[in-house]
């Protein structure tokens, strides 16, 4: 693909706790709370990122991004929970491929 990219992160839902956020919970396991935030990235160079929402599991974002790509492949949306000490924990990803985004289209 090559071309105006423009994506808009809306919600993430049914997200699950990560293993860091569980050990520094003061909570039962299943009940903590994450501050996720979304990073869009294409071919592996990010392009974007959402901001950080707190203590939720399902945050809403409503953020656009927009890129120029030439001759792209894929696209990633990454979810990632802001920890205040060391690297941020992955929580979930997608990748889709622009191939098969753009024969969905046609």
């Amino acid at each position: 693909f090559s071309g105006y990219l423009k994506v808009r992160i809306g919600e993430a839902v049914g997200l699950q706790p990560t293993r860091w956020s569980l050990r520094h919970s003061l909570f039962r396991k299943g009940y903590q709370l994450l501050d996720p935030y979304v990073t869009v990235s294409v071919d592996q160079v990010r392009v974007g990122q959402t901001s950080t929402k707190q203590k939720t599991n399902k945050p809403t974002y409503n953020e656009e991004f927009s890129a120029t790509v030439t001759d792209g492949h894929q696209i990633e949306l990454s979810v990632f929970h802001d920890t205040p000490i060391g690297y941020d924990d992955f929580v979930a990803n997608c990748t889709l491929h622009f191939q098969d985004l753009l024969r969905s289209a046609a």
